[in-house]
């Protein structure tokens, strides 16, 4: 069994800083991409942030430059330190993870997500 837990968000003020984490355990063979998804709302689930397995890594444009997603290849985890945060970032933010579990297959794993709120 696989398992993605985040940890990390809360409440902060616009400008500020906070950071997410996520971390994959269980019967793991591999992990390929890894990714952070939002959900505002009443929006759509968008991709905010992805790192491949060689650390290429793509950006939603409006959070370029202010958030930085990394991985840790030997504790499977993936983390997206937040800077700038503004009341627009606030979302339900979910962990994404492409993994070959012992099954033999590989298929997508979603973490149970975690709440950013920017406000005054």
């Amino acid at each position: 069994q696989v398992q993605l837990v985040e940890s990390g968000g809360g409440l902060m003020q616009p400008g500020g800083s906070l950071g997410l984490s996520c971390a994959a355990s269980g019967d793991i063979i591999a992990v390929n991409d890894m990714a952070w998804y939002r959900r505002a709302p009443g929006g759509r689930r968008e991709l905010v942030a992805r790192i491949t397995h060689a650390g290429s890594t793509t950006y939603l444009d409006s959070v370029k430059v202010r958030f930085t997603v990394t991985r840790n290849h030997a504790a499977k985890t993936v983390s997206l330190p937040t800077n700038s945060l503004k009341p627009e970032d606030t979302a339900t933010y979910s962990c994404n993870a492409n993994i070959r579990a012992t099954t033999g297959t590989w298929r997508d794993y979603w973490g149970q997500g975690a709440q950013v709120t920017v406000a005054s």
